[in-house]
């Protein structure tokens, strides 16, 4: 349709020299520009207009988000919607523009609205894809994620298991498989599934196995999964084969403090290690009712801005709470001790989890939290040694993970043999 009669000609004109000219156009120019010209050629300037509404809404150069980045954002969607649904871009103009938008919704705390542009943004996907006849339904992982932040884990985890289903028979070529495969475990856990979760764990370490044995991913990847793995079946009271998935972890450990890795590789399977240990930490961790919990079995990029913000910056008051409960600790070990250990876990693994997303110099960060750790789980045992020695197991196993993360091989076959031995399965 053409509105060129309620356009005047010289907006036009201004508008066409300024896409025209050879110097640089800032955002502002350009989106001005596509205003003018959207409404003279919707079908050619409307989606450029929703795109460059999205560039102004957050400068790249600056890093720094537009003052009106929100309404910016809202009419980017607005403009998409307004494309004639015949138009064969439409769909993919109007999927970014939400994407985006729900970002900055999630970011200001409107967790609500954030979550119904993903319910959005995943019927689009399902559209695309019965055109299309692809299996993958793009939006999947954002909806499963956005849903496990509001405490809807059977929703989720269902939806992980659609996009696993999905991408599983492809294999893990495109590298992004093992990331789906800790996501869906741990939507499973929270949602209770502890059959389906273990299989799904299986099917993880399978895989980092088939990977490592081939050269083709970390052989530290693969003791994490093993690992992990080894933990959940102790969750859900497999010990027996928990102790068994150990020796293989211990053999694989011994294998890397020996040889080293044996490629070198880009150095991923740090992030893999903290998202790991993530779902491992998530038994001891209890955010309050009204907070947003993130999903433990991605990385912080797939959290919400909302969600992520809230989690690290928890620490400041887990570490007041933990100085605070030290002394009655140290008075009363049979009331506060066990608390004390439990809390200074959940403080170490969100310390890990940002440090490693923010700087690959993560290890001194965060070194002397996986000793304190230790430190008090021996107290613990000292104390009460019937819970004690398994606690006191776990917090070398973690630190024996983090020190495999830094790769310092030696000194984590160290920590995991002296765990080994306190769980009765040296060998």
């Amino acid at each position: 349709m053409n509105h060129s009669g309620k356009v005047d000609q010289e907006d036009i004109v201004r508008a066409r020299n300024v896409l025209l000219a050879s110097g640089r156009r800032t955002p502002r120019e350009e989106v001005d520009a596509y205003r003018v010209l959207a409404q003279v050629s919707p079908a050619s300037y409307l989606p450029l207009l929703a795109r460059a509404l999205q560039r102004l809404s957050y400068d790249s150069g600056s890093g720094k988000k537009h003052a009106a980045c929100l309404a910016l954002r809202e009419e980017a969607v607005a403009v998409a919607r307004s494309i004639d649904p015949a138009e064969p871009a439409r769909a993919d103009v109007l999927y970014e523009a939400l994407n985006t938008c729900q970002r900055e919704l999630y970011s200001l705390g409107r967790r609500a609205e954030g979550l119904a542009m993903r319910a959005e943004m995943l019927a689009i996907g399902r559209a695309q894809a019965e055109l299309s006849g692809d299996p993958v339904v793009k939006g999947l992982r954002e909806w499963a994620a956005g849903l496990s932040e509001e405490g809807r884990y059977a929703e989720a985890a269902d939806a992980m298991t659609e996009l696993v289903s999905a991408i599983l028979p492809d294999g893990p070529g495109s590298g992004g498989l093992a990331w789906s495969l800790l996501e869906w475990i741990a939507a499973l856990h929270d949602a209770g599934r502890s059959g389906e979760a273990l299989a799904a764990f299986e099917t993880l370490v399978s895989m980092e196995a088939a990977e490592a044995a081939n050269d083709r991913g970390p052989m530290a990847c693969h003791l994490y999964s093993l690992i992990g793995y080894a933990q959940v079946l102790d969750t859900h009271g497999r010990g027996g084969r928990a102790a068994r998935v150990r020796q293989d972890a211990l053999a694989l450990l011994t294998e890397l403090a020996d040889t080293g890795e044996r490629k070198s590789w880009s150095g991923y399977q740090a992030s893999f290690w903290a998202v790991v240990l993530s779902i491992s930490g998530a038994e001891s961790d209890r955010p309050a009712s009204d907070e947003p919990r993130p999903p433990s079995g991605a990385t912080p990029m797939q959290w919400s801005p909302d969600a992520r913000r809230r989690y690290f910056e928890s620490r400041h008051a887990l570490r007041e709470e933990l100085d605070a409960l030290a002394p009655r600790a140290a008075e009363d070990p049979d009331q506060y001790l066990a608390e004390l250990v439990r809390l200074h876990r959940v403080l170490t693994v969100r310390s890990a989890v940002y440090w490693e997303h923010r700087t690959h110099l993560f290890a001194e960060r965060v070194r002397s939290l996986f000793d304190d750790g230790v430190d008090l789980a021996r107290r613990l045992s000292q104390h009460d040694p019937a819970d004690g020695m398994r606690t006191l197991a776990r917090a070398l196993i973690d630190r024996s993970t983090f020190h495999t993360a830094a790769r310092e091989f030696r000194p984590a076959l160290d920590d995991f043999r002296q765990a080994l031995s306190y769980l009765g399965e040296a060998t």
